[in-house]
């Protein structure tokens, strides 16, 4: 039973516990916080990427005229202030148009079995550095639909709103700036498996609230407290979803300098007024605990004739959800190697992923693992349809070639079982799918995919998906035999 001293928030109870046992690791690793250092000019390293999250983008380099060598360059450094050059404006964007075809989605009984329709998603920033101190970024989102029987779903359709809309300040100058983000912001932790944006679906997630970043002599930290946006179809129509919080901590580190070795540990919390699961509805409030090691691609493949590549992450789930404890677990790993010396320099990767059902739902305990705020597309080839990361085993081996003029080449292979046989099918978001009660059966099914993705320029992509989630006994004996066909052709531009 919860201490008594307590019963009025739990949750923030919880959070300062879970916060304070991520401060108690960092100081115990010889953290020293030293004063702050005079603010000195950082020296950026031209890097021409785009990120997933624009605002990571830098063009600060652009500043020297000798290297604006694209005809976009224009838009990507604009002075606000003559003489000053921490202060400019840069301007940039993203036009996405995709069609789906998709048979079976998520296994539904209801016609239609079968449809064909089109997205479109148009993204447009503005980054404004004000001083070396102050920036404001401002991100539009329109995403639209057409020909989707049934109408639009919740990732489908946003006819125009902000996606990011926030005030940031910098606290520091350093390799790793120390800054302070207000507003509505995109966050994406780690490796993505449970804090990540919703890239594969058409309506990315964002969120309302204040984040820190702060270096701790080798740690990077973020410390954040948040509420995400509700989806809603309209003109700037989107506000913080008051039913539910999201609050934690982050940090991460190389082993060692100059390591391509990484750790991250972390602690979640979130508190969701209105949650289901297979053995019912109720309030939720979940912690949780968790930390990954993984090895990061080298700078450079000279020389070397395999690399090898490694990925594992743990966490365990503690809380309350209505009148049962919460006790759930995850782990995933990805053991792999890159073949640089070899044609296509193939990447060979072997997955295997468990995540906690619930064992009995008449007990006092909710076994089922929640994956919170989970990459998109997190299988992979099907990007808005099939299973999720709950009540889940699954082994996931995957090749991937790089082809000349810059094609790349994805085939992997997903086969998945239920962990608990009185636990049911969920999807990505952590919506019940099938319940559990009509089969004993474990194995889901498998799912062979591919996708191609040609770079035809920095700016310009075409990617088609295509995969088929073979039923299962599960599948089979809960009434749903057919097959989970999906393909896709995506065409995009980003500026």
């Amino acid at each position: 039973m919860r201490d008594r001293r307590h019963r009025g928030n739990p949750g923030a109870f919880r959070v300062h516990c879970g916060v304070g046992l991520i401060a108690a690791v960092l100081l115990t690793g010889g953290i020293k916080v030293r004063a702050q250092a005079p603010l000195e000019p950082v020296v950026s390293v031209p890097v021409r990427s785009y990120h997933i999250l624009r605002y990571e983008d830098d063009w600060s380099f652009l500043r020297d005229p000798a290297l604006r060598t694209d005809w976009l360059d224009c838009l990507k450094y604009l002075p606000l202030r003559k003489g000053n050059g921490g202060s400019y404006l840069s301007l940039g964007g993203e036009f996405r148009q995709s069609a789906e075809n998709v048979h079976h989605d998520a296994w539904k009984k209801a016609p239609p079995s079968a449809q064909t329709f089109a997205l479109e998603r148009l993204q447009l920033h503005a980054d404004a550095h004000l001083n070396q101190r102050l920036r404001i970024f401002l991100q539009l989102e329109s995403g639209l639909e057409e020909g989707r029987e049934g109408g639009p779903r919740v990732i489908d359709l946003k006819r125009l709103d902000f996606l990011n809309a926030f005030a940031e300040l910098r606290l520091s100058h350093a390799a790793e700036p120390a800054f302070l983000r207000v507003g509505r912001q995109e966050i994406q932790l780690g490796s993505g498996r449970l804090v990540a944006v919703r890239e594969g679906p058409n309506v990315r997630q964002s969120f309302y609230g204040v984040r820190l970043n702060a270096p701790l002599r080798g740690w990077q930290t973020s410390w954040f407290a948040l509420r995400p946006a509700a989806d809603k179809p309209g003109f700037f129509d989107n506000v913080p979803l008051q039913t539910t919080t999201f609050a934690g901590a982050f940090a991460t580190r190389s082993w060692r300098p100059g390591s391509r070795n990484l750790l991250d540990i972390y602690f979640y919390s979130l508190d969701r007024k209105h949650a289901t699961y297979n053995r019912g509805s109720g309030r939720e409030l979940r912690e949780t605990l968790g930390a990954r090691v993984a090895s990061r691609d080298p700078a450079s493949t000279a020389g070397r004739v395999f690399i090898p590549h490694f990925d594992v992450e743990g966490a365990w789930q503690f809380g309350e959800f209505a009148q049962a404890r919460i006790q759930a677990w995850t782990l995933a790993a990805e053991v792999g190697s890159n073949f640089s010396a070899l044609p296509f320099s193939p990447r060979l990767g072997l997955r295997a992923n468990v995540t906690s059902g619930d064992r009995n739902a008449t007990t006092g305990s909710l076994g089922t693992f929640h994956p919170l705020f989970p990459i998109g597309n997190y299988f992979g080839i099907l990007v808005d349809t099939g299973p999720g990361p709950l009540n889940s085993r699954d082994l996931h081996p995957n090749l991937r070639l790089f082809l000349p003029h810059g094609i790349a080449v994805n085939t992997d292979w997903l086969m998945w079982w239920r962990q608990s046989l009185n636990d049911g099918v969920y999807s990505v978001p952590g919506n019940l799918l099938i319940a559990a009660g009509k089969s004993q059966a474990r194995f889901v099914g498998h799912r062979p995919g591919m996708e191609v993705r040609w770079q035809i320029d920095r700016h310009t992509y075409l990617q088609g998906d295509y995969g088929v989630f073979f039923a299962g006994p599960f599948l089979r004996e809960s009434g749903r035999t057919g097959n989970l066909n999906f393909a896709s052709i995506w065409l995009g531009y980003k500026f």
